[in-house]
């Protein structure tokens, strides 16, 4: 247990560091967009490339934060049931909730989505829009983001399973949203 239990940390180091990526983009993403704005209005300027950087940070900040939201443990989940319940019948319902439907769904979205991304690099596809940008690397984010998000789902199956064994304790507190 204590080898998977390594495996799952190193996981979570992975999605700690991208998370906080995601985080900086956020600014980023917000820096550009306001620039983009009095440029394009106290200049008469405005370039298609700087809105489509845009919207790539915000594919990025939504694919690869899921699996950081996933990691906090800050995720949506069917309340009606889970706040019903134990401790123990937290954990088991994680378990189950991640591998009947996190994992393989997200298997599945990363299959479906990787051909799209390799015809995209086959082609060298760039943006039909003038001063557009290169589209296959967003185009990787999709596949990469699911990835992440299954192995994230691994992580927590491991410190679950662990947690029911007693091996460690977790905090699988989960609070209601107040909005």
């Amino acid at each position: 247990m204590q080898a998977l239990l390594r495996v799952s940390g190193a996981i979570d180091w992975i999605n700690d560091k991208l998370g906080i990526l995601a985080n900086y983009l956020v600014l980023i993403c917000c820096a550009v967009s306001a620039g983009n704005a009095m440029i394009r209005y106290a200049f008469g300027y405005s370039s298609n490339g700087w809105l489509e950087v845009q919207w790539y940070m915000f594919a990025a900040i939504v694919m690869f934060g899921a699996s950081y939201t996933l990691k906090r443990n800050e995720h949506v989940r069917v309340e009606i049931f889970y706040l019903y319940l134990s401790e123990r019948g937290q954990l088991w319902l994680d378990l189950f909730g991640a591998l009947v439907f996190l994992i393989p769904v997200c298997v599945l979205l990363a299959a479906l989505s990787w051909p799209f991304f390799m015809q995209s690099l086959a082609v060298n596809e760039y943006s039909s829009n003038a001063g557009g940008l290169l589209r296959w690397p967003i185009k990787f984010v999709l596949p990469a983001g699911f990835i992440l998000l299954a192995l994230q789902g691994v992580s927590e199956v491991i410190k679950r399973i662990a947690a029911l064994h007693g091996d460690v304790v977790i905090d699988a507190h989960y609070e209601r949203p107040t909005q």
